[in-house]
């Protein structure tokens, strides 16, 4: 399994970015999908998650109201569409799969994730 991310780049303070993640190697039916940051000097972090399904999404709270993720089940490609762009969201962005349930209380932990992307970086300065 291959997880290619792209749409990062240098944008302005209130600027949009959408990040695009798009699995190869295996059809997700199952599981979730979710995005994680790592800033300068900062820990990996979560930053929003949706389940295959798609009946459910989940937001850390320093994106929620700004950040939006979606899937395209025909596309195997998940998007986290980035609205209100601040210069704290600055970091290299990964995508990462569960290829099986991920139950609510770890859908914001790295350990559900069984495949990673390469990242991409995000960078937001005036």
């Amino acid at each position: 399994v291959q997880l290619q991310a792209c749409g990062g780049g240098l944008v302005q303070p209130g600027a949009s970015l959408r990040l695009s993640c798009t699995a190869s190697g295996r059809t997700f039916t199952s599981g979730a999908m979710g995005w994680f940051r790592q800033g300068p000097g900062k820990q990996r972090e979560f930053v929003a998650a949706i389940r295959w399904s798609g009946v459910s999404t989940h937001y850390a709270d320093s994106v929620r109201g700004r950040f939006t993720i979606s899937r395209d089940s025909a596309k195997n490609t998940v998007y986290l569409q980035m609205n209100s762009l601040k210069p704290e969201d600055t970091a290299v962005y990964f995508c990462a799969a569960a290829p099986t349930r991920v139950i609510l209380s770890a859908i914001q932990s790295e350990a559900s994730y069984h495949y990673w992307g390469q990242g991409t970086q995000v960078t937001v300065s005036s």
